[in-house]
């Protein structure tokens, strides 16, 4: 049964109990605190790790490379698994918790930790990213096709809402620490890392609750690492001869590299490279996921009037501005001025990508297997993207130039995105059959 509001209400919820990973561990605090806290003997950027010499912001960078690329390869497997067992749930369970643990052991983050911390920060995105794919996997479980714009939009509505509260509850303890027994920054910021993990697992209750388990598939012959790529590649061969979601795929994979890119070292940006105070980065992030709830719904909106691909070259056409004016950028005011039109278009591109996605899988599909493909598509551009913006830091020590090779992948996505018939909301499917 499709379209149960108590069913979907809950499935939202995840994105409220998730999404505060995103925005205090990926986007403000964490960061802001890690370039103040990953620092060698003398206060320079320049750290030990594992035995190599490596500047921080790129030691950021090339961990979220690693996480993502460790989940690419893991999470086949896993949505295999899932298939064959049912327990879909389960797997999305395994993650949530190994993501939000890491979280809370990121309390223990010092300069004399700063090792044990990157491999913490490493396995709750590991956490994060693996419980995303099966989540998504839901939506054309429990909707109809008509209803996806709406309820994507929604879920990440619902992100935006509960991470700017928690975020509010941790500004809160940061700034006014004297109201908390005049505890140190540092300390306030620690706590903020324990109160994500609390708040993920306690509100994933709800979905974990509510949502179904998963639809049980005939068991394959051999073993579970082989069955979870031979599911790739299957998926890959059923994309053949579905032309519009495979040119969407190629895009999406292109566009999301400079996209989830902004999104992870936007705050490494600012600290490093225009030395803004930690405050006002953190009040710059808050204002994103403030701009970004109306512009979820604004681009639902536009991609029932125009289609979803007219939809999301406009997205991107904004992030290509973006990105030229982001290399520019100088003053506070202008990267305050800059996060708000980034807030506007990030929660677009993202709900409306994973809601276009949905209409162009078959509608008598395994979704797992087709969101898993979709996640090691997003995924692997995490893993480019990151890995392209840190390697160019680090060959020619300026961030302004990796800002550079962000613009060329938005132009890229954008040319592929004009081969794509832009479709309204009912006619996706079709139109992809009728391609093929």
């Amino acid at each position: 049964m499709k379209n149960v509001p108590r069913i979907l209400t809950a499935w939202t919820l995840y994105d409220w109990a998730n999404s505060v990973h995103s925005l205090v561990i990926v986007s403000s605090i964490f960061p802001v605190y890690f370039s103040a806290t990953a620092l060698n003997e003398t206060g320079g950027p320049v750290i030990n790790f594992l035995g190599l010499s490596i500047k921080n912001s790129v030691l950021f960078s090339y961990t979220i490379s690693a996480a993502f690329l460790f989940t690419a390869l893991l999470s086949p497997v896993c949505s295999a698994i899932a298939d064959y067992s049912g327990r879909k749930k389960t797997f999305m369970k395994v993650f949530c918790y190994t993501g939000a643990i890491s979280c809370s052991l990121l309390y223990f983050f010092t300069k004399e930790t700063t090792t044990f911390a990157v491999i913490c920060f490493w396995l709750s995105l590991i956490g994060w990213s693996g419980s995303i794919v099966f989540y998504n996997s839901y939506l054309p479980d429990i909707a109809t096709e008509d209803q996806f714009d709406r309820v994507s939009a929604r879920g990440f509505s619902m992100g935006y809402i509960g991470s700017v509260i928690l975020m509010v509850i941790n500004l809160v303890v940061i700034l006014k620490r004297d109201w908390f027994g005049n505890i140190s920054e540092g300390l306030a910021s620690r706590i903020a890392f324990l109160t994500v993990g609390l708040w993920w697992i306690g509100f994933a209750q709800i979905p974990f609750s509510r949502l179904p388990d998963g639809t049980k598939k005939v068991k394959q012959a051999g073993n579970y690492l082989l069955n979870g790529f031979k599911e790739l590649q299957h998926v890959w061969t059923e994309l053949q001869e579905q032309p519009l979601a495979k040119r969407f795929l190629v895009a999406f994979f292109i566009y999301s590299m400079g996209v989830q890119t902004v999104m992870y070292v936007a705050t490494i940006f600012g600290s490093d490279e225009l030395k803004l105070p930690g405050q006002s980065l953190i009040v710059t992030i808050l204002l994103i996921q403030l701009v970004a709830i109306p512009g979820a719904y604004g681009f639902s909106w536009l991609s029932g009037r125009l289609g979803n691909t007219y939809a999301l070259m406009i997205a991107v056409t904004i992030w290509i501005v973006v990105c030229a004016c982001a290399y520019f950028v100088q003053t506070e005011s202008q990267f305050f001025g800059l996060a708000a039109v980034v807030g506007l278009v990030m929660g677009g591109i993202q709900s409306l990508s994973r809601s276009t996605y949905s209409k162009l899988i078959p509608a008598s599909t395994d979704t797992a297997s087709y969101f898993s493909f979709y996640d090691v598509t997003e995924k692997a551009s995490i893993v480019l993207g990151t890995l392209l913006y840190g390697l160019i830091e680090q060959l020619t020590g300026n961030m302004r130039n990796s800002i550079l090779a962000l613009l060329v992948l938005f132009i890229v996505g954008f040319m592929l995105l004009w081969r794509i018939p832009s479709q309204k909301i009912y006619g996706l499917r079709v139109e992809n059959a009728e391609l093929s």
